[in-house]
């Protein structure tokens, strides 16, 4: 009998899963709470370690088409934008690392993954409210008072997740004191900055990282300040563009054009949980913001994500059958995933702080290497050939 799977949540994470066990002739079922598939949101990084997974999927030409491959990082000085140092990328990291690093929309990403899930694999409109472990499955119900049953349950239902506290019960969020504008300007209304390089300002109270999206049309922008706690944990809440033309004032006029050209400003307070020491049960596990939130200093909250799903998939690919199997394979995931996670995860806390004009000077990729340079895939099973990238 062909093992049935449940994800809870359509984000990046709980898709990359879907995708991942169907390419594996897995039978899997996504429920999303929304009433409609979509990723809100701006840019995003992906670093080699989720590109060369990806890859492994389809997505490699797709991701050449919409994602930007940036050349290099410029780290450049507040005040009148003299290039402090220069972290060469592009083809170097890619040859350095065995896959590319990209800089995506989130919603360009969430479009090619949802491609890869039969439509009829995903219920929209479905909010979980409980759910219960049976000797033989689990029963997931649902607000609109359907049910649905599984061998296996997935919380991919990010940092509010609702399988993380039934499993593990309420937890307090941890503030790191600082707070995140973000949003999207057209490339054109930064005619200094060149759309196929990343920038790095660090100010006396502000850290601005730009980076380009959408093949180069726009960039994302993401202004990292200190924030009284208060703000909302989420990354979409509504910012204001004179908060940027606050924290921006006396800038190089490069990148205090943001102020005049941004259109819709978002607020990200920068919370995240600390690690767990248990994922998962017999049936039931967590993968992406659901099991680790992080901080997005090492922009890895998403790669993070891809890279469980990869992992969880290959366990449940190589299952035995029965419960036995199940909760063995799950073990073999959590073992695997939460000792890296939980490192990358307390990592992304030491991301200097705006203040700390000597970040300027510490962005070679030496610090992040072992984040890479990782395959999520091969690391379970490392005797066997590295996987090559699938066929479009």
């Amino acid at each position: 009998m062909t093992m049935r799977i449940a994800i809870v949540g359509a984000g990046l994470g709980g898709l990359t899963a879907a995708a991942a066990l169907h390419h594996r002739g897995l039978d899997v079922q996504v429920h999303e709470r929304g009433e409609q598939l979509r990723e809100q949101g701006v840019g995003m990084h992906l670093g080699p370690n989720g590109t060369r997974l990806l890859q492994r999927l389809g997505l490699g030409p797709e991701l050449q088409r919409c994602a930007v491959r940036p050349r290099a990082l410029e780290v450049r000085a507040f005040h009148d934008g003299a290039t402090v140092t220069r972290q060469e990328m592009g083809e170097a990291w890619q040859q350095r690392f065995g896959a590319p690093y990209y800089t995506v929309h989130r919603g360009d990403l969430h479009r090619m993954l949802s491609s890869r899930v039969p439509a009829d694999r995903v219920h929209t409109g479905r909010e979980l409210v409980r759910f219960e472990e049976t000797a033989h499955g689990v029963v997931l119900h649902f607000a609109d008072r359907t049910t649905a049953h599984a061998d296996v349950l997935i919380g991919a239902d990010g940092v509010h997740s609702a399988v993380r506290r039934a499993l593990t019960g309420p937890d307090t969020p941890v503030y790191s004191g600082n707070s995140a504008l973000r949003g999207l300007v057209d490339a054109a209304d930064l005619p200094d900055l060149d759309p196929a390089l990343m920038y790095m300002y660090a100010g006396p109270t502000a850290r601005v990282l730009l980076y380009p999206v959408a093949g180069g049309r726009q960039f994302t922008y993401v202004v990292v300040t200190p924030t009284a706690e208060g703000a909302a944990e989420s990354w979409t809440s509504a910012g204001d563009r004179t908060d940027l033309e606050s924290v921006l004032e006396g800038w190089d006029p490069a990148v205090r054009a943001l102020a005049d050209t941004a259109g819709e400003v978002r607020r990200w307070a920068l919370y995240d949980r600390e690690p767990l020491q248990r994922w998962s049960t017999r049936r039931t596990t967590l993968l992406g913001d659901a099991a680790h939130p992080m901080l997005p200093h090492h922009g890895q909250g998403a790669n993070q994500a891809v890279e469980d799903a990869v992992a969880l998939a290959v366990c449940l690919q190589e299952a035995a059958p029965g419960a036995d199997g199940i909760a063995a394979a799950l073990h073999r995931y959590e073992q695997a995933r939460r000792p890296h996670t939980t490192r990358v995860q307390l990592g992304s806390r030491t991301g200097q702080r705006p203040q700390d004009a000597a970040a300027q000077r510490r962005v070679d990729a030496g610090s992040v290497d072992w984040i890479l340079a990782h395959d999520a895939e091969t690391a379970l099973n490392p005797a066997q050939e590295t996987p090559h990238p699938a066929a479009a």
